[in-house]
């Protein structure tokens, strides 16, 4: 039985250039990538070399430390490049595409008829496992551990967020399917996180073998952290798993059909694209193909994912493993006039989570934001705004300041292990004193892995 879950504490922030309910088809990318950074902690082992021939689904690297976990190309080409950083770190695999798409051979299967071990098999191989992230440490789930659960969220919560009733419509077949493999992964409960402000697609609303739960709130409340805090919270030694809505659908996609195909819908989105819509493409894609000539003038950031955790990646980088939508916002970088859009402005155009501009009046105003901080990082001070906008049972700035000092039995008495970075994204972007501190927050989960776990 379904519960409904209220959120108090959050904060949506408001901005321009939500994606209209329109799906074109981008352009076929000239190149694509894989990206090691996309995937937390893990050190990529080639498996194959500059020059060679592979086909969508080709195993191109694997977890040097973990090598059931295979690392698969999205499109049939040519290894063109393994760029590199610093002390030779990998840190993109580039692959021109063929005009036409190949495939590695595969068949249907019915996941009802398979054993655990058998789907697990079948994932790992076929380059599908890094869809599914763990919960604690937010990484690619260890095959080796038994989660006590798996989490969807239904909606996403986050700023210009793709509409994932709009994502999955007509795809009901294919993710009940993903749904059906998904609940061969645990002993425990699938629980489909849902909005219950809104009426969901019937994709979600009759998703069979699931548990619905339901949560009315603020962002982060579509945060699948937040409804798993609320739900079934993590202890130590215990493991969690989740997984997009999106890619359960892939999944199923695969199971049904054979036949490793990463295509999915993107939202372009924020308020310096001229027609914000959904673009559909396959992962890994250059985003310029995308973006290239429906962009306003101007200098913009360009950003995989929203405006509070996606990364920056410029005018010829490549859409995140993970990520659903590209933003695109101003960059900010101009100098403001103190008297008018500067500190002594009146801020008739600007957001604000408290009631210092004027535009608290107007709750259902829309803004253009750009990237600038409005300020450097200065010492943490205590104010109570962290609070406002976290909605967990846990101390934000006490657990901040545990990371920041390495302090790993204060870090996991205040409930490290339940925390992902995307979780302090709003504390982050409330706090006057300018700290990074999803960045903090990544740095004890890693410690935390290497002291603890």
């Amino acid at each position: 039985m379904s519960k409904t879950i209220r959120l108090k504490k959050g904060l949506d922030i408001r901005l321009v250039g939500e994606a209209e309910k329109v799906t074109a088809n981008a352009p076929i990318s000239d190149f694509y990538a894989v990206k090691p950074s996309d995937f937390h902690g893990m050190t990529p082992k080639m498996v194959v070399k500059p020059g060679e021939k592979v086909k969508a689904g080709t195993v191109i690297f694997f977890d040097k430390y973990n090598e059931q976990i295979k690392y698969a190309s999205p499109v049939s080409g040519e290894v063109t490049e393994v760029v590199r950083g610093e002390k030779r770190r990998i840190l993109e695999v580039r692959i021109k595409a063929d005009s036409e798409m190949q495939y590695e051979e595969g068949r249907s299967m019915d996941p009802a008829s398979m054993s655990s071990e058998e789907v697990k098999s079948v994932i790992l191989s076929s380059g599908l496992w890094p869809m599914i992230k763990q919960r604690p440490l937010d990484i690619v789930a260890n095959p080796d551990n038994d989660p006590k659960a798996i989490f969807i969220s239904a909606f996403d919560s986050a700023p210009l967020a793709p509409d994932y009733d709009f994502v999955l419509h007509g795809q009901s077949e294919y993710f009940q399917k993903g749904l059906d493999v998904i609940s061969k992964l645990t002993k425990g409960k699938v629980h489909l996180g849902m909005n219950g402000s809104t009426r969901h697609d019937e994709a979600f609303t009759g998703a069979k073998g699931v548990v619905q739960d339901k949560f009315v709130g603020k962002h982060p409340v579509g945060n699948v952290g937040t409804q798993i805090h609320h739900v079934d919270p993590i202890n130590k030694n215990e493991f969690v798993w989740v997984i997009n809505p999106q890619d359960v659908m892939i999944i199923g996609r695969y199971f049904a059909e054979g036949k490793f195909d990463l295509t999915k819908l993107v939202a372009l989105t924020g308020s310096e694209v001229k027609t914000p819509k959904y673009y559909r493409v396959i992962s890994g894609a250059t985003v310029k193909s995308i973006v290239d000539g429906g962009l306003n003038d101007g200098e913009n950031r360009i950003i995989s994912g929203n405006v509070l955790t996606g990364e920056n990646i410029g005018q010829d980088g490549f859409i995140g493993f993970y990520d659903n939508q590209i933003t695109v916002i101003p960059e900010g970088n101009e100098m403001k006039f103190f008297l008018t859009k500067g500190w002594l402005g009146l801020g008739f155009d600007k957001f604000s989570n408290s009631r210092l501009f004027p535009t608290f009046l107007t709750p259902n105003k829309k803004f253009r934001l750009d990237t600038n901080t409005n300020g450097e990082e200065r010492g943490f001070v205590v104010t109570g705004e962290m609070e406002k906008v976290f909605p967990f049972d846990i101390y934000p700035m006490q657990l901040i300041k545990a990371s920041m000092t390495n302090d790993i039995d204060l870090m996991e008495s205040l409930g490290i292990y339940e925390v992902a970075p995307e979780d302090f994204a709003l504390c982050e972007y409330v706090c006057t004193s300018k700290i990074e501190i999803q960045e903090e927050i990544r740095k004890g989960l890693d410690l935390i892995k290497k002291e603890c776990l």
